[in-house]
């Protein structure tokens, strides 16, 4: 699965941005949930965060992803 949060840190930047769009913004969710699932110490604090930008954070933190995709390179809890 790391391989899989590899290639979406990889995406072009446009790419990048096109995910940050409010309807779309939930691949970049599960993709969280998946990378803080598969660390081998798993941070519960980190686990609970990614679950909760995919329904009730889903209404702010694309705003945040793409302010972080802009300086950062990657969404927020990706990098």
């Amino acid at each position: 699965m790391q391989d899989f949060i590899k290639t979406v840190n990889n995406l072009p930047f446009i790419v990048k941005l096109l995910l940050c769009i409010p309807c779309v913004n939930i691949f970049y969710s599960i993709c969280r949930i998946i990378n803080q699932a598969t660390k081998s110490p798993v941070n519960a604090l980190n686990l609970v965060l990614a679950i909760l930008t995919v329904v009730p954070g889903a209404f702010f933190v694309w705003i945040i992803d793409i302010i972080w995709v802009i300086s950062k390179g990657h969404a927020v809890l990706l990098g």
